[in-house]
């Protein structure tokens, strides 16, 4: 029996994490993973980085990117698993992504200021030289400051959907975004869908709209889900012919309580599930 396991959504410092690409390497040898995912948020920076170290301590990296796009008024993330981190339509893509990030980035600095806070892109590059800015990295810096007493606050007074400080970002279609992963090489996994809190026949519409581009997979092992929500959400992948995966969506101490390749210490993905995701056409999808 394959006792093997891996974890197919881990972010970096290159995105919100606060591992680096190599030490998420080493982290995995840690947790005994024998495979792990780099999916950072729209960029892909990290994964050359993260792909020598783990070759270095014999565990396999699976080059990713998490895409950030928009259904029904609903943030759905799209994972890309075995895409080609070099391809010039993505990597153009993903500096287009920045960009509208940025923006954005500079109108919530602005509210911010406006809010009473000392807060400036300059200082946050400083804080993060290397890293794709995102609202996780405004939180860590009003804590580190001293402004806010924790992640949660943050987001639920401040930057948080719906709050005063908080600015939409413009973002793509999940079926773009499953579009350029395809472009890429790579496989499209609608990400932890029951984040999204959606009925389930928006769900299904969902669904069957990214299946009109030819979605891969959806993931249905994840550190947040109930026994219920994985059973409920292999059945769907079962109904509508899609592979399955799985992650736990480790971010290090931005979510202190999910430890990679576990989760909150039940998240288990078997070798099997990448097995399937890599040559879907030898086996049906695990369930």
């Amino acid at each position: 029996m394959d006792t093997r396991k891996i974890d197919l959504h881990v972010h970096s410092t290159e995105s919100d994490g606060t591992f680096t690409p190599e030490e998420l390497a080493v982290e995995a040898k840690n947790q005994g993973l024998s495979a792990f995912a780099l999916t950072d948020h729209d960029t892909v920076d990290g994964v050359k980085r993260a792909r020598k170290a783990a070759e270095k301590l014999g565990i396999e990296l699976i080059p990713g990117v998490e895409l950030s796009t928009e259904y029904k008024k609903k943030e759905v993330h799209i994972v890309g698993l075995f895409l080609d981190e070099d391809n010039p339509a993505l990597l153009s893509h993903l500096a287009e992504f920045r960009d509208n990030r940025d923006n954005r980035n500079e109108k919530m600095y602005r509210l911010l200021q406006q809010d009473g806070f000392d807060i400036t892109e300059k200082a946050l590059r400083e804080c993060f030289p290397d890293a794709v800015l995102t609202r996780a990295h405004i939180a860590r810096f009003l804590i580190d400051k001293g402004y806010v007493k924790d992640i949660p606050t943050v987001f639920e007074k401040y930057i948080g959907e719906g709050c005063r400080c908080y600015v939409p970002r413009a973002k793509v279609t999940p079926m773009e975004g499953i579009r350029l992963i395809h472009v890429a090489g790579g496989k499209a996994i609608i990400a932890h869908p029951i984040l999204y809190h959606m009925s389930d026949a928006t769900l299904r519409n969902l669904i069957l709209d990214c299946k009109k581009e030819c979605v891969d997979g959806i993931e249905a092992v994840y550190s947040t889900y109930q026994p219920g929500d994985e059973r409920y959400i292999k059945a769907l992948a079962k109904e509508y012919g899609l592979l399955l995966s799985g992650g736990s969506d480790f971010h290090g101490t931005n979510k202190p309580m999910i430890k990679m390749g576990v989760g909150l210490g039940h998240l288990y993905v078997p070798y099997e599930i990448l097995d399937k995701l890599r040559n879907p056409e030898a086996v049906s999808a695990f369930q």
